[in-house]
């Protein structure tokens, strides 16, 4: 039987992974950002292919994103939440994403994130993520000025 501290210390250690995520992020550092995936990491990004398999693929997508953003980023999750065990975790919450455009001026928008989390050798890795947008039914565009 869990007990409530195990649950406790698992969220908190998915909320420091996210933190350092993030962060890995703004900075546009690759190998941070891709520490935090399993080798089988199976994720859908909001952009660019339907799915990515495999952490090479993901990396591969994640330099392909860096290049698109050429001055500050921002990568910040909002509303996050968190169920977790000490083996397994799930986590959802909406991501504000953007950087600066040609023009120096600062452009973000609003997606969802889902990501599941399992202890792998003691480490907390994302086996599969999941970045969406909502779309106009009528012109088929992402809706990415959406705000909570």
């Amino acid at each position: 039987m869990q007990s409530a501290t195990t649950h406790v210390s698992a969220e908190a250690a998915i909320l420091e992974l996210q933190e350092s995520w993030q962060a890995a992020v703004r900075d546009k550092d690759i190998e941070a950002i891709t520490a935090h995936y399993a080798p089988g990491i199976v994720a859908f990004d909001a952009i660019s292919q339907l799915q990515f398999k495999g952490l090479e693929a993901y990396r591969k997508h994640w330099e392909a994103c860096m290049a698109m953003c050429q001055g500050p980023m921002t990568f910040e999750l909002h509303e996050v939440a968190i169920t977790a065990d000490e083996h397994a975790a799930f986590c959802h919450a909406l991501v504000n994403c953007g950087g600066t455009n040609d023009k120096g001026e600062q452009e973000s928008g609003w997606m969802r994130m889902t990501a599941g989390y399992r202890r792998i050798d003691g480490r907390w890795l994302v086996v599969h993520e999941h970045f969406s947008a909502p779309f106009d039914m009528a012109s088929g565009k992402a809706m990415f000025d959406l705000e909570p």
